[in-house]
This record gives C-alpha cells, structure tokens and sequence, in this order.
C-alpha cells in the first residue's frame, strides 16, 4: 500500500534570524513569466539613468603648490604615496588617504621636468633646468637635519625627463640625447642619438624592461634595446608627440599623446600603422597614462580636461572637467586601479574616481549584489537607443563644445575637399589614405 505524504524542509522556508529576507519560492518556467523581457528592460533603463546621477567622479583637492604642477609620479611600493614637482622647483610628498602633503623639498632651480620612483621604493631621482640629476632619500631627514640629496649628477645639458629600470640600478634620461646611467657612476654608461636635437620623454618598457622608447623634436618616436648599441627604429608622424606610455600588460603596445589632439597607439612589430587612433580632445594632448589592468588609459590635455579611453575604442567613455582646473599638464592613474590623479595650471593636484559612479567605503554583500547585477543589466541591453543615448550623454562646457563643433566643421571641409580633387583628377593618382595611415609619414629602421 502506498502512501503519498507532503514533505517539506524548513531551511528552505524558514528564516534563519528575524531580520532575514522572507524567503519566496521561485518558478523559473518562462511560460509563467511573458513580461521577463519588457520588466528586465525597465530596470536596465533605471539602473543606466541612476549610473549618471550618482556620477560624482571628484574626490579631493591637494593644494600646496605655489606654481603650475609639471610632473606627478607614484611611489613604487606604495598606494598611499605620490610625489609632484612644480615649475617653482619644489618637490612634494603627499599622503593620499590624509590628503595633505607630509614633506617638501626645494630640489631645482627652475622647473622640475620629471620624477621616477626606484623600483624598490627606497628613493627617488628628480631633474630639473638646472642640468642636474638628484636622487633623494623616501624617508624624510630627522627633526633639525638638513634635507640632502642621496647623490648629485650635474650634467651638461638639460634633462626633460627621466625613468628607473624595473629590477635593475639602472635609470635613463633623455635631454639632447637618451643616455643611461648607472646609479653608482657619475656619466652615462651609454648614449643614443639618431640626428635629433632633443627629446622630451622617455619610458622603459614594464614587461620586457630591455626595450625603451622616447618621443623626440623631429616628431618622431624612437625604440631603443638597452643590450644594442644603436637605436632599432623610428616613426615619424604628421605632428610632435609629447609623451608615450607602455601597456603594462601586454609588451607591444604603446600609446603617444600627440599635438595633433589624438592620441595613438601602436604596436612596435607594426610600426607603418597605429593600432587605434583616440580622438576626443580638442587640444593637444600632453600626457598619458595607462590602468594596471591595462584595459584603459588617461589622457591629459590643453584643452582643460581629463579623458579616459578604453585601449581599443577610438572615443573615451569618460571626461572630467571643473571649472576652476585649467591646463592639465600631467596625470597618472593609481596602481590600486580605483583613482586617478592630475595636476593642472593653477598650482592644483586633484583625486578622481575611475568609474565616476562607483560607491566609495565598505559595501555590504547585497549593496555588491545590486552593483554586479545592474552593470550586467546596463550590458545586457546598452545598444538599445534610449539606454544608449542615457550612457553616452556627457556635459562639456561650453568653450569645449564649440571647438568640438568647429573641429567637425573643418573636418568635414576637409574631406569635401578631398572628394572634389579625386573627383576631378586622373583615377588612381589621389590614392585614397584610412584615417589611420592619414597621420604617419614614415618608419625609418
């Protein structure tokens, strides 16, 4: 005989405390559920449209200086550290979480061009427009000592810029020429020039730490084997670059920030072509820096305002901008990938979020939960045209605006014009150029 009886498991409907969620049985069938889709789409419009409201993407004002900001470095250890020269000479610590500067340092006379940290975080090297090259100790001298560099290099030329090698003593500078030093000599081990009169940056390559590559006044960028005794290859482009920056995570890329207000990246075994070109700005742009992760870079501009870019999109996702921030001289982003930095004109460095609408603090697990779930949400539909048009929605002043438009303008009247001189000349003689090809004009080996 059988008997047919309901068995049922408390934990499945009991609560464990009196604060717990009621726990309600779900039907997955989709036959009971015709409205998914429609239900689904709603909360992906609120979830894009609550992402621009709470986009606050401005942390914090670090003020000190009492001259423009020309260079910002990040402390090789450490995530709560960076370091910031002026155009006065000053040379400034700061503790991010404190935001207040903990030590200054008078260290040129003149503009400090750049700063690096040494790999292991116990000093860092400063150079100036007084030719010299200053190492100096991270722990600051004890009450009533007098601040002294670790060790002094007084060269003959000015040097724009300088980098520290990955593991090993070895740094390198760029001025007249890209020399590299050892930390233990007081002349370069060894000098690159290719018929160049200066550069102006110069970086090591973070994964294969033999390569370098600096940007130089002919408009060209030039890659250099520290193991070979000459340069390996150059191109040359349409306009000056200021300054490049490797991708940490993948050794072949590079992306330079160029006067033309585009940025460019390559890839070093295919030097005739930029991977992608990055037009946004309305200014040149004068510094770049990439994520940890590798997946987006930041880009200082002229045009007074920050923009992130993802690495293989031609437009940025993000543009930040105030009005008190002027000229934005440098930038770089932390190495915990959550902020980025910038120091501008008037004398400011100034603490963003990278995702603009993130929470900051402790998040509770179901505050996670809803995060995850509404990014996967805004994913899920973000080519619909309402979500789309929500997502890509940015105000820009309106300076910003009407140069954007005037550049349209010229663009269109150039390519106007392009159109009626292949229309009315011999077939094949104005060979038609990709907006990619447009901006190299040779690669020399």
């Amino acid at each position: 005989m059988k008997v047919k009886v309901l068995c049922r498991n408390p934990d499945d409907y009991v609560r464990e405390t009196t604060r717990d969620i009621q726990r309600v049985p779900r039907n997955f069938d989709p036959t009971l559920h015709p409205f998914e889709v429609p239900r689904e789409y709603t909360r992906a419009l609120n979830a894009t449209k609550l992402d621009r409201l709470f986009a606050k993407p401005f942390v914090a004002s670090l003020d000190g200086h009492r001259d423009g900001i020309s260079c910002i470095t990040k402390h090789a250890k450490s995530l709560s550290t960076i370091i910031s020269g002026a155009c006065d000479g000053e040379v400034k610590l700061w503790n991010l979480p404190k935001r207040e500067c903990f030590r200054t340092i008078q260290a040129h006379e003149g503009f400090v061009r750049a700063v690096c940290s040494r790999f292991c975080g116990t000093s860092f090297f400063t150079v100036g427009d007084d030719k010299t090259i200053k190492q100096w100790n991270m722990e600051a001298p004890g009450y009533g000592v007098r601040e002294e560099p670790i060790n002094t290099i007084l060269g003959k030329v000015v040097f724009t810029g300088i980098d520290h090698h990955q593991t090993e003593s070895t740094f390198a500078t760029c001025g007249q020429t890209v020399d590299i030093w050892d930390e233990q000599r007081s002349s370069p081990i060894r000098s690159f020039s290719w018929g160049v009169d200066s550069f102006s940056c110069v970086r090591y390559n973070p994964v294969e730490t033999d390569l370098l590559a600096s940007c130089a006044s002919d408009r060209s960028i030039v890659l250099y084997d520290t193991r070979e005794s000459a340069p390996l290859r150059k191109v040359i482009m349409q306009l000056r670059s200021n300054t490049l920056c490797w991708n940490p995570m993948e050794a072949y890329y590079f992306t330079c920030a160029n006067e033309d207000y585009n940025l460019y990246t390559y890839d070093i075994r295919h030097l005739d072509v930029p991977v992608t070109v990055h037009m946004d700005h309305v200014s040149a742009v004068l510094d770049v820096d990439y994520s940890p992760t590798g997946k987006e870079f930041v880009s200082a501009s002229f045009d007074k305002s920050i923009r992130i870019f993802p690495k293989n999109k031609g437009h940025s996702r993000e543009v930040y901008h105030t009005k008190r921030m002027q000229h934005v001289i440098c930038v770089r982003w932390s190495a915990d990938n959550k902020y980025v930095l910038s120091g501008s004109d008037e004398m400011n460095i100034r603490l963003w979020k990278a995702n603009a609408s993130e929470k900051l603090g402790l998040l509770s697990s179901r505050e996670k939960a809803a995060a995850s779930y509404n990014k996967k949400l805004i994913e899920k539909y973000q080519h619909h045209p309402q979500v789309r048009r929500i997502a890509r929605h940015r105000h820009l002043p309106r300076d910003m605006l009407n140069q954007k438009r005037q550049l349209q303008e010229m663009k269109a009247a150039r390519r106007r014009k392009e159109q009626n001189v292949r229309k009315h000349s011999k077939p094949g003689s104005v060979p038609l150029l990709t907006e990619k090809e447009k901006h190299v004009a040779a690669v020399v080996e």
